[in-house]
C-alpha cells in the first residue's frame, strides 16, 4: 500500500439497510427488531398515534406526553428519575404532527428493571398537578425567551401566512395556551390515545431473548388502556393570506428574521426524491448555491439554507436565514437571482458530481448504528412509505439529470407564490 496516494473513489452500487424483523406481540401490538452491534445495550420505542394533529386543545399533545415522567401510581417523579440514573439509563419523550413517542436507552442487565419503570410510567401516569405547574411554568418562560428571537418570530408568520389559524400548522401558540393547560385535559388525551390498539414497539441493540421476554411480559400479554377506540382521520384546510410580504415589526433586533416558503409536494408525490438533489444543491449543504452567492461572496448572512418541511397533509418549501436589517432587500434580491439560474441554466455535470457526493456520504453516514437503523425503520412507517424508500432514494440521486432538475426548478420554484416573512427593524 502507497500511504502517498489518496483512496481510489469508488461509486456506491446499491444501498440496502439491514432489514428489520417484524412481528407482533401476543395482543397485536406491532414489534420491529434492528438485531445489530455488540454493546450490551438495547433502544426501547414506544409509539403511540396520536399527536398535534389529534389534539383538542392547543399544547394538549405535548404535555400529555412530557408529563409521563413526572409519576405513575408505582413511583414519583423524583423515584423515575432516580432509578433511571441508578441503572445507567435515559429516557426521552417527543412528540410529533401524528405521533407520541417514548424512548428508553438501557444497559442489558438492567433490561428487567428499566422495562418495569417504563411499564409504569406508559400504564399508570397519575398526571400530578404540582409537577404540572413546574412544567409549565418552565416551558413559558422557555417560550418568552423564544418569543424574542426574529427567527422565532418569522417562523410562526410564515406558517400562519400559509396555513391559516384552522390548521394545526398556522394555530400560534401564547403563553395563554400554557395557562390553560389542566391535568383533565391531559387525562382525557391519555386514556384516547395511549392504549394497545394505537401502539407500537420499535427495539434495536442487542437486542436478546431475555430483552424480547421483557417487552412481551410489560406490553404484549394482554390488551392496556382502552383498547378498542379506533383512531380518526383528521382533514384541515387551508387559508393563505393574499399579502405577498409579511413583516414583524420589533424596533430592538439587531438583525432580522427572513423566511421566503411556500406549501409544496409530499414524500409520496414521484418528484419529491429528484426535488432533495435540487433543493440540497440550491441550499442544503454549505457548499450550496444559496451558500456560495450570499455568504461567501456577498457577505450578508453567516449561513442560509433552503429544504423541505414534511407534514401529514403538505411540504413547506422554506428558505431561512437571519441577516443585518440593511441587508434583507439585496438579500432577498440574490434569492431570487439563484431560482432565476436554476430556470434558466442547466447545472454543471461537476456541480451535480460533488451534490451526488455529499448526498452519497451523508446516507451512509446516517444509517451506520443499529440505532439509527431503528430510526430509518421507524421514519418508513410514521411517514407511510415503503421499504423501498432507501433504495429508491439511491435511484433518483443517480439517475437525475440536469434537464430534470431545471423542470423541477421550473415546476417548483414559483417566485410568485413565495411568501417573503421578515421580522426584525424596519429601515426606511
Amino acid at each position: 500500500m502507497n500511504r502517498t496516494l489518496p483512496p481510489e473513489i469508488q461509486d456506491l452500487k446499491e444501498f440496502n439497510l439491514l432489514p428489520p424483523v417484524r412481528t407482533t406481540l401476543s395482543n397485536g401490538v406491532p414489534l420491529t427488531i434492528v438485531n445489530a452491534g455488540e454493546q450490551e445495550v438495547v433502544r426501547i420505542d414506544i409509539l403511540f398515534a396520536g399527536g398535534r394533529w389529534h389534539q383538542s386543545h392547543r399544547l394538549q399533545a405535548l404535555f400529555a406526553n412530557r408529563m409521563l415522567r413526572e409519576g405513575s401510581r408505582s413511583f414519583t417523579a423524583a423515584d423515575i428519575a432516580e432509578k433511571l440514573d441508578y441503572y445507567g439509563a435515559w429516557l426521552e419523550l417527543s412528540s410529533s404532527s401524528e405521533y407520541a413517542y417514548i424512548t428508553l436507552y438501557s444497559l442489558n442487565k438492567y433490561i428487567t428493571e428499566t422495562v418495569a419503570i417504563l411499564e409504569s410510567i406508559i400504564k399508570e401516569p397519575v398526571f400530578p398537578e404540582k409537577e404540572l405547574g413546574t412544567v409549565l411554568e418552565n416551558n413559558v418562560q422557555q417560550f418568552l425567551v423564544n418569543r424574542s428571537k426574529v427567527d422565532f418570530l418569522a417562523q410562526r408568520s410564515l406558517l400562519c401566512s400559509l396555513y391559516g389559524a384552522g390548521h394545526p400548522c398556522g394555530q400560534l401558540i401564547e403563553e395563554a395556551d400554557y395557562r390553560n393547560i389542566n391535568v383533565p385535559m391531559l387525562q382525557s388525551f391519555y386514556d384516547t390515545y395511549y392504549h394497545s390498539g394505537n401502539c407500537s414497539v420499535f427495539l434495536a441493540g442487542k437486542v436478546t431473548d431475555e430483552v424480547v421476554c421483557c417487552i412481551e411480559r410489560a406490553f404484549g400479554t394482554a390488551p392496556f388502556g382502552r383498547y378498542d377506540q379506533l383512531l380518526v382521520d383528521t382533514h384541515y384546510t387551508f387559508e393563505t393570506v393574499q399579502n405577498k410580504r409579511i413583516f414583524t415589526e420589533r424596533d430592538d433586533a439587531m438583525q432580522s428574521g427572513v423566511k421566503l416558503g411556500a406549501t409544496t409536494l409530499t414524500r409520496q408525490n414521484p418528484d419529491y426524491l429528484k426535488m432533495r438533489v435540487l433543493m440540497t444543491l440550491f441550499g442544503g449543504y454549505f457548499g450550496s448555491r444559496l451558500m456560495s452567492n450570499i455568504r461567501e461572496e456577498k457577505g450578508y448572512t453567516y449561513g442560509i439554507s433552503a429544504g423541505i418541511q414534511c407534514y401529514p397533509d403538505s411540504g413547506m418549501l422554506v428558505i431561512s436565514t437571519e441577516t443585518d436589517n440593511e441587508y434583507v432587500e439585496p438579500l432577498i434580491k440574490e434569492v431570487y437571482h439563484e431560482i432565476d439560474r436554476l430556470h434558466n441554466d442547466l447545472v454543471p455535470e461537476d456541480e451535480l458530481t460533488l451534490v451526488r457526493n455529499y448526498m452519497l456520504g451523508e446516507m451512509c453516514r446516517n444509517y451506520e448504528s443499529p440505532f439509527s437503523l431503528s430510526d430509518a425503520w421507524m421514519f418508513i412507517q410514521t411517514s407511510h412509505l415503503d421499504d423501498s424508500y432507501f433504495s429508491r432514494s439511491l435511484q433518483a440521486l443517480k439517475e437525475v439529470s440536469p434537464d430534470e432538475l431545471r423542470e423541477l426548478a421550473r415546476r417548483y420554484f414559483c417566485k410568485e407564490t413565495l411568501k417573503e416573512v421578515i421580522a426584525g427593524k424596519k429601515i426606511g
